[in-house]
């Protein structure tokens, strides 16, 4: 699945692509506005992510352009919140519409919804994450490394597949809770460090110790 992205400002054009990258997701980036529409032909995306104020030509006119071969699901992002820009961008074709400064959690919650809906057929979700020869099955909540196995509970499963889709990243405690809060599995701070450490021994005891680092004040980090 491929995602592109049209977005001048280069701090956030990184950012998107390092998310995306994150998911299991291959990225296109554009670096030539006056040739979007001949960069999406090229490339065939199965979804765009577009912001509105472009050198050349903005969104709106990309968007209207991309319509005329292809139904791919766009997502507009961009700082400009009035009502007006809104409902333009749906009126030219957009499917989603996020405001800057956007929460990436948020951001890939959207594109997956729209991949899900757009293309039921594909298994949008990877089968597995690995990092450092650890390897946790997303079908079926099974950690491993090294050929030793162990099997996590609902809880542990969410909270490590957070920490690996996030790897080199700080995730915070309080991030982690509203996870597990909208899976249904609410857990209160202390319950949290339970799981935590619960989850650690698991991994020390199949060869792989201090794999979930704390950051003191801040949260936990796979590095």
């Amino acid at each position: 699945m491929k995602i592109m992205i049209v977005e001048d400002e280069k701090t956030i054009r990184d950012l998107l692509e390092e998310t995306i990258l994150k998911w299991g997701f291959d990225v296109i980036k554009t670096e030539d506005f006056h040739h979007v529409f001949q960069q999406f032909a090229n490339e065939n995306p199965q979804l765009l992510l577009l912001d509105i104020n472009l050198p050349a030509f903005d969104g709106f006119y990309w968007c209207h352009k991309i319509r005329e071969i292809s139904s791919v699901p766009i997502i507009f992002i961009s700082s400009r919140s009035t009502t007006i820009d809104m409902i333009m961008a749906m009126n030219m074709g957009g499917d989603d519409y996020i405001q800057k400064p956007f929460d990436t959690d948020v951001l890939m919650a959207k594109v997956n919804a729209l991949l899900r809906r757009s293309y039921s057929y594909i298994n949008i979700e990877p089968n597995i994450l690995e990092h450092s020869g650890v390897v946790l099955n997303m079908k079926d909540w099974e950690l491993s490394f090294d050929g030793n196995e162990s099997e996590l509970t609902k809880t542990e499963f969410t909270i490590l597949k957070m920490l690996l889709q996030n790897k080199g990243s700080v995730v915070s405690r309080t991030k982690l809770m509203r996870t597990l809060w909208k899976d249904e599995s609410f857990v209160d701070d202390n319950t949290l460090t339970v799981n935590i450490t619960r989850l650690r021994k698991k991994l020390a005891d199949l060869g792989k110790d201090h794999f979930i680092k704390t950051k003191k004040g801040e949260g936990y980090i796979v590095q």
